[in-house]
């Protein structure tokens, strides 16, 4: 049976509250921007169809709540996702610090199959706003440290890297996508001929 060329990506979001992560959500998916900060409550996602090595496919991103008192909401948003992208501010030290609580949470929550290998992305968001506090030197030091994550340098604002880091998002989360999976990997929609050939497989004994 022939696996049609398509997948479903679950994208989860997480970071500090203010880092910019409705905006990066919003500036990849509507090409928008606002200035106006509004705390996202739970959860929320959108969806954008894009190729990937002439593949179609569809991303479900999730932006989660950064606040303390809402982060219980989004945990239930954690299982089956095929992505997670840890967000902090560029000129904030404590955003980027807390990415370690980020991360160790959300494999606690989200129970992956294989913990070491699940595909993290990091993002360094509002390099616009001028010389980051946080150096390359040790946002590649601790993305080394954790498996050589991926990492980018942002700008919601200014639309700089946010194609670039979403498209890498993408492709990561394709190297562990997995069959059958309801919120990711590939979509396997069999047609009439394709069932009668599985029929004639399994008659004829074929594993």
């Amino acid at each position: 049976m022939s696996i049609r060329n398509k997948a479903l990506l679950k994208i989860i979001i997480l970071g500090d509250s203010g880092v910019g992560k409705t905006s990066l959500m919003n500036r990849y998916v509507k090409n928008k921007f606002t200035n106006q900060y509004k705390a996202t409550i739970g959860a929320d996602f959108l969806s954008k169809e894009i190729t990937i090595d002439d593949r179609s496919v569809t991303m479900q991103i999730w932006d989660t709540a950064g606040q303390e008192r809402f982060q219980s909401l989004g945990v239930s948003f954690y299982r089956g996702a095929d992505c997670c992208v840890l967000v902090y501010d560029t000129n904030s030290p404590q955003t980027f610090e807390n990415l370690e609580s980020w991360r160790d949470e959300f494999l606690i929550q989200s129970s992956p199959q294989d913990p070491e290998k699940f595909p993290f992305v990091v993002i360094g968001n509002k390099i616009d706003m001028g010389e980051p506090a946080v150096s390359q030197k040790t946002v590649h030091t601790w993305c080394q440290s954790k498996g050589n994550i991926p990492f980018f340098f942002t700008s919601a604002k200014e639309s700089q890297n946010v194609t670039e880091a979403f498209t890498a998002i993408a492709q990561n989360a394709l190297k562990e996508e997995k069959t059958y999976n309801y919120y990711g990997g590939d979509i396997v929609i069999p047609d009439e001929d394709e069932d009668e050939e599985e029929e004639e497989r399994q008659q004829g004994g074929c594993c």
